[in-house]
């Protein structure tokens, strides 16, 4: 048997995900038991779309429910590093700018169940966290991204 992959993320994220998971749990499955009950009494299930698109939702939440579970139970809660206030690390914020003159950008480093590139947290499997990670304030660093490489330079890590 293979080993479960690990899930990091910071603890705001793992009790979020524990939030979630109790209102699937309690609220949204009740919810779509009685979707199901009230389709049910439409008559001849083979024509029923209400009963077919309750069914889709319910496998839609088990399956939700079953991947927070997972996610939850190989949670790997991220430390800040305090010994490396320079490096860039997962948990970390960093600001960079693209060279030659682009505009400073910053962005946190979480785990993928945290990602939300609008919030500003960047997966630490993508491309940019993978370049950046171990690197110090000051450094220039080649990209690759799937548009091409970019070089930045990173200005500060928090």
């Amino acid at each position: 048997m293979s080993a479960e992959k690990n899930y990091y993320m910071t603890q705001e994220g793992k009790e979020k995900l524990e939030q979630e998971l109790l209102t699937l749990k309690t609220d949204k499955r009740q919810e779509v038991v009685e979707r199901i009950k009230v389709a049910r009494g439409f008559g001849d299930l083979s024509e029923n779309s209400e009963y077919d698109a309750a069914k889709d939702e319910q496998a839609f939440v088990e399956s939700r429910i079953a991947q927070l579970e997972k996610m939850i139970r190989n949670a790997v809660i991220i430390e800040n590093d305090s010994n490396n206030p320079n490096v860039v690390a997962l948990g970390k914020t960093v600001t960079f700018q693209e060279l030659p003159d682009g505009e400073e950008e910053t962005y946190t480093i979480v785990g993928s169940a945290e990602a939300d590139p609008f919030e500003g947290k960047i997966s630490n499997d993508s491309p940019m966290a993978q370049n950046l990670l171990g690197k110090e304030v000051g450094s220039e660093v080649t990209v690759n991204t799937p548009g091409g490489d970019m070089v930045v330079k990173i200005l500060k890590v928090e």
